[in-house]
């Protein structure tokens, strides 16, 4: 009883016997309130509560028990038994006075003991509570449907509780739920699973997986109690008995089919139920236990924990057995699942057909685009690989290092692939080991280790000439032409399509042709080319039509990179918000980690810093390719350092260590620029800019697309007072900056949207009014750190009129934006509704709501009207 529980409140948040009600505050607050309402004299009303046994029910009503002050609390239950008692539940109330003869008398008329139990409970606030109505009996029934018709009429709270799934369409409460569903002052209150938020909060003194808890309890409050009560136990006991409890007197014959759904985790499905002799009246007899549910195409266990307590039950050897039935049953339904087979085989210790079907699996999982479940797949394959050739085990494993390599395993790809080496020379099969070689250096390069891949290129084109493999030779020059276009050679990359182009001629192969134009219109694209970006455009289409899903991912990252690289800061957006979601769909996180990357630069550039902070913090966290995280080493250091805050200038040199591995003219131009900028702001010397940067300059500025990133450089050292040569091709903007038209520049970093380097570009300006319109526009961006650098420039000139250091109650904010709330400020911006937003981003209207009253916050704007019209100036167009 209630009575004997310690129920109490932390922060607002009711708990009981120490456990938190978690996510149940609404339904707490609807019975409190009607209690209340009740206690005060007024309207009755009723509730039903109903959800699985485990979801909580009893639990909110103890909460409710407590809290019921001046209201007479009855509590009854309907009985678990074959046959119940009529009027049980009013049976049980023998001890109020009026109630003492309810269903004990012969001659008593259930019209008449309706009446009778109207007339006690009305006669005060009374808080009436009958539980597990699933076993109620049709007498009791009628009463409390009288009741439930008056329950305006009286100073009644009534709460009855129910598991859902065991009421079917001729059960006695049937009547009843209907009543509660439709009649006015009644309310039926479902009480769904915990969500994994819930059990982690739950879990969290524990080392247990919330997300595997909430995956095996279904979320059940009971369930995860329990397992978080007993952490270290593969199966909480109270569950297992409580479970088994049900299946005490199931026939053998029929506790063998239980037992034959517990070793289909999925669902057993009804296609082979006839093949495994389950007929009608077996399902039926196995529905009683109310273990049981179905889905759209088989039958499954209501929770994982009771399909664990039905398969602890299966003796040593037998799991096999019964694994085997599967395996035969399904092999013989079209169409088949290799996942599901691969499973039954695995268990059935089949290695064989293991293997075979694991292979399959993996196919089908590559063509869903789920490279990490193709990967486990391959693993499988290889773990039942029995008197494989040589050749076989190196082709598994070098599929497997490509699902490992989508996946952001690098270090794990390269050592599968590296182990084929030997198993190729076995098997006497050198275009596979030139493959392999070929394999490893993608997966070096994107390791940041330039040198070992190309070397290893090397090694594959040679073993594919003296192998008279055209096919693999080019493969391997292709990815030598890739290698060449991200490090500025024009010669070497054309030189190598060339060859590529020679072998298509010979074995004309829709990969290898896609993937050469592919990088000949990027190597275009870097040069000048602009129609070339429609043409990579529709290479693209062509790579996700083909399902060459890398290939696809790689030309966003590629697009998305040199359109900011080039100030097509717009058209980056563009992109990133097409290519971002396409590697979650397709599960290629090492794309997702670089375009991410990207986006930190992009989110930098455009101001947004708290977004470009947050892009890189995922960066620079998650497993994935070490090449894609020079920006946000950049971005980590420059950021705190123009806000004035402590900055960790290592991050920078991280940036720079990265660059010296990769040797590629645009990214050293970009973190040259990055070392000049903190010279300028610190005033500390370092040789790396002062020295290497100024002799580096027009040498690295000759590379192709390189006029953007030299013209940064070349303007950073002239604020430092540095000589400097420039290279011939420098990109607008900065051409402006260098030749004294400051006032143009800004006004083209406006329009380009990057507000750092527009206010940087009136900085520069001899004129003092312009200065100030800088130091005015740098602290409205945040950039307090940068400003200050300014003001004491100006103060030291003899300025009057230096801007004081805005408070910071006073700032703007447009780099205070998180990711989030940038994808909602942009819809702001286009004019659409919360409604509108909250269908395009997945999330409720009162979430868009909250976000975008925190992004007025943050902008110090009015309304949304503001954001409309402001839109360009804060980089949300």
């Amino acid at each position: 009883m209630t009575d004997e529980k310690s129920l109490g409140t932390r922060a607002g948040q009711p708990y009981i016997d120490g456990v938190e009600l978690l996510e149940r505050e609404r339904e707490v607050d609807v019975l409190g309130s009607a209690a209340a309402q009740v206690a005060a004299g007024g309207q009755g009303a009723g509730f039903a509560l109903t959800g699985d046994s485990g979801a909580g029910k009893s639990a909110l009503v103890d909460a409710v028990y407590a809290d019921a002050r001046g209201l007479r609390v009855l509590r009854t239950h309907c009985d678990p038994l074959f046959t119940p008692r009529p009027l049980g539940p009013f049976r049980d109330l023998a001890h109020v006075p009026g109630l003492e003869d309810v269903g004990r008398r012969d001659d008593a008329l259930l019209p008449e003991v309706c009446e009778q139990v109207f007339d006690v409970l009305r006669q005060q606030p009374t808080l009436l509570v009958v539980e597990d109505v699933h076993w109620v009996d049709a007498a009791s029934v009628d009463v409390l449907r009288f009741l439930a018709r008056r329950i305006e009429t009286m100073p009644m709270l009534l709460l009855v509780t129910y598991r859902d799934t065991e009421i079917g369409p001729r059960h006695a409460a049937r009547p009843l739920l209907g009543d509660l569903a439709t009649l006015d002052g009644l309310s039926t209150l479902q009480l769904a699973p915990l969500s994994v938020d819930a059990v982690k909060r739950l879990a969290h003194d524990t080392a247990l997986d919330a997300t595997r808890v909430h995956a095996v309890t279904g979320g059940n409050p009971f369930f995860v109690t329990q397992v978080v009560k007993e952490p270290g136990l593969p199966m909480p006991s109270s569950v297992r008995d409580a479970i088994l409890a049900r299946v005490v007197d199931v026939p053998t014959e029929d506790f063998e089919v239980l037992q034959l759904v517990a070793t289909a985790p999925d669902r057993l499905d009804d296609r082979v139920l006839p093949r495994l002799g389950v007929d009608l009246p077996t399902l039926r007899r196995l529905d009683d236990t109310g273990l049981l549910s179905r889905t759209e195409t088989g039958i499954v266990f209501r929770h994982e924990l009771a399909r664990l307590a039905l398969e602890s039950t299966i003796p040593p050897g037998g799991g096999s057995r019964l694994h085997g039935r599967l395996l035969e049953a399904l092999e013989l339904v079209e169409p088949r699942e290799p996942a599901l087979l691969t499973h039954h085989a695995v268990l059935a210790r089949d290695s064989a057909r293991a293997a075979t079907y694991a292979r399959e699996a993996a196919a089908d999982a590559i063509r869903a685009g789920a490279h990490s479940e193709a990967g486990r797949f391959f693993e499988i394959a290889l773990e039942h690989l029995d008197q494989a050739t040589p050749g076989d085990r190196a082709e598994l494993l070098l599929a497997l290092s490509y699902q490992q390599y989508m996946t952001s395993r690098l270090e794990e790809a390269i050592g599968n692939a590296r182990a084929t080496f030997a198993l190729w020379q076995e098997a006497g099969d050198d275009a596979g080991l030139a493959d392999a070689h070929a394999a490893v250096a993608i997966y070096e390069y994107y390791n940041a280790r330039r040198r070992e891949a190309e070397s290893h290129l090397d090694q594959a084109a040679a073993i594919a000439t003296e192998a008279g493999s055209r096919l693999a030779y080019g493969h391997a020059r292709t990815t030598r032409a890739y290698l060449a276009y991200m490090r500025s050679d024009a010669g070497l990359t054309l030189d190598c399509l060339r060859q590529v182009g020679d072998v298509i001629d010979e074995e004309p192969e829709d990969f290898l042709k896609l993937r050469r134009r592919v990088i000949d219109d990027a190597h275009a694209l870097v040069g000048g080319d602009d129609a070339a970006r429609s043409r990579l455009v529709d290479h693209m289409e062509a790579a996700r039509a083909h399902g060459f899903d890398e290939l696809a991912s790689t030309v966003y990252s590629n697009l998305a990179n040199l359109d900011v690289e080039h100030g097509r800061y717009r058209a980056a957006e563009r992109v990133l918000e097409e290519s971002l979601p396409f590697t979650f769909e397709r599960d290629i996180p090492i794309c997702r980690h670089w375009q991410t990357g990207v986006r930190t630069r992009l989110q930098f550039v455009r101001g947004h810093w708290n977004a470009a902070l947050e892009d890189a913090s995922s960066v620079l966290d998650a497993r994935g390719m070490p090449f894609a995280t020079l920006w946000p080493h950049l971005v980590t250091g420059l950021v705190p350092l123009r806000r004035g805050d402590e900055a960790p200038l290592s991050e920078i040199d991280d940036a720079w260590a990265l660059a010296e591995r990769l040797d590629e003219p645009l990214r050293r131009l970009a973190v040259l620029a990055a070392l000049a900028e903190v010279v300028w702001m610190t005033e500390r010397a370092d040789p790396r800019v002062s020295e290497y940067a100024v002799a580096q300059l027009p040498v690295l500025g000759t590379a192709p697309g390189a006029g953007w990133a030299a013209g940064n450089l070349a303007v950073w050292l002239r604020r430092i007072g540095l000589p400097i040569e420039l290279p011939a091709e420098v990109a607008e903007p900065f051409r402006l900056s260098l030749e004294g038209q400051h006032a143009e520049a800004a006004a083209w970093w406006h329009l380009t949207g990057d507000p750092f380097a527009e206010a940087m570009a009136w900085s520069d300006s001899p004129r003092a009014e312009d200065r100030v319109r800088g130091v005015t526009q740098l602290d409205k961006l945040g950039a307090i750190g940068t400003a200050d650098r300014l003001r004491v420039a100006l103060r030291q000139e003899g300025l009057a009129t230096v801007p004081q250091r805005p408070r910071e109650s006073t700032r703007a904010n447009p780099g205070g934006l998180t990711n989030r709330q940038l994808d909602v400020a942009r819809l702001v911006a286009r004019g659409l509704s919360n409604n509108e937003i909250a269908n395009r981003l997945y999330i409720s209207p009162k979430t868009a709501d909250h976000h975008v009253s925190a992004i007025l916050a943050k902008l110090e704007l009015p309304n949304r009207r503001a954001v409309v019209v402001q839109a360009d100036e804060l980089g949300l167009a």
